[in-house]
């Protein structure tokens, strides 16, 4: 008889304490941990609501990372706030997932800044994985935000939006010929940086399906199906009001603590050859991280099996707005291929 686990827990990760929730229909079932984005950005009511099914074949765990939803504290010193913390903080996870579970290897699944995450964790420690799946995935930070701002100012163009021209033209000398250490002071650059993803969402290239120029009747029935689950954290019943707070500061906290180090790592400096099956799920319109230039490493990357997808009606948040075709694919295909080879 299978046995269905929920469970919302504290753990120590790192002396700190930390925040998983595990969700599964049967303990027996493979492993799947869920890296967040951000740094700093949950989605934990978000993601158990559009991937409800992987409960089925998988005991679904979602981490809050070291700063970030109920894992953030005012006591977290920003020293601490660094890849190899996070890299320590989650090899604890696993062994503590393993020996829970009596696993001998977990897959593994990162979006975005948890892509880079995930990458250098199956990097560092290939003997505990069963598979990787990037979505949204991220290899060199610098190259990343130039393509992403030239992109996002073409679409300025596109459609005649002058305030996004102007807006975009104003941030643009931090993102030309951008080379650790930058030019300019590091407090502009984070500025910059918000004012891009700004506009990055509001031309769909977050979410494609929340787009300000297209008809007003759809943006509206895009808001309310996607925008208010994953922007406002006050409607996620798996929160308190202090947890909500926590997200909020914690966002704030983790990206203007962890962006300088993330911008100065190219992980193909540091010689990517994977010894585990990837898979990258990307989205056609995705402004953040554009598909070409993830098509561009993927040819580059060395690895037992690689697979790259690209989803046609999705943006950065491919497995979210593309739910049901994400959980066939890792359902029918990846869990299949991997678990019967």
């Amino acid at each position: 008889m299978s046995e269905a686990l929920v469970s919302l827990k504290k753990i120590k990760l790192g002396g700190l304490d930390q925040f998983i929730y595990l969700r599964t229909k049967n303990i027996e079932n493979p492993i799947l941990l869920y890296l967040h984005g951000g740094p700093g950005n949950p989605i934990m009511d978000l993601f158990r609501k559009k991937h409800k099914s992987l409960e089925n074949h998988f005991i679904v765990v979602q981490w809050e990372q070291r700063g970030a939803g109920k894992s953030y504290s005012n006591k977290i010193s920003k020293e601490s706030m660094n890849i190899e913390q996070f890299l320590s903080d989650l090899k604890d996870l696993i062994k503590y997932l393993r020996e829970k579970f009596n696993k001998k290897k977990i897959f593994l699944m990162g979006h975005s800044w948890g892509s880079f995450l995930g990458i250098l964790a199956i990097k560092k420690y290939p003997e505990l994985f069963h598979a990787y799946i990037g979505v949204g995935q991220l290899f060199d930070m610098v190259e990343n935000e130039k393509l992403s701002y030239k992109l996002t100012l073409k679409k300025a163009y596109e459609l005649n939006d002058q305030k996004a021209i102007s807006e975009l033209k104003t941030i643009g000398e931090p993102f030309k010929g951008m080379n650790p250490p930058y030019n300019s002071p590091y407090k502009r650059g984070y500025k910059s940086r918000i004012c891009l993803f700004y506009w990055m969402y509001r031309f769909g290239g977050i979410f494609y399906n929340v787009n300000y120029h297209k008809n007003y009747k759809g943006y509206l029935k895009s808001l309310l199906k996607i925008k208010f689950l994953f922007y406002f954290p006050f409607l996620h019943k798996e929160y308190s009001f202090i947890d909500k707070y926590k997200i909020v500061v914690g966002g704030t906290f983790s990206m203007k603590t962890m962006t300088k180090e993330i911008l100065n790592v190219n992980l193909f400096n540091n010689d990517i050859d994977l010894k585990v099956p990837v898979f990258f799920v990307m989205g056609r319109h995705d402004l953040n991280t554009p598909y070409l230039l993830v098509k561009k490493y993927f040819n580059k990357l060395n690895a037992p099996y690689k697979e790259l997808f690209c989803f046609e009606k999705s943006a950065h948040m491919a497995d979210i707005e593309e739910s049901e075709k994400f959980n066939d694919l890792l359902i029918n295909h990846i869990l299949a291929k991997i678990i019967r080879s």
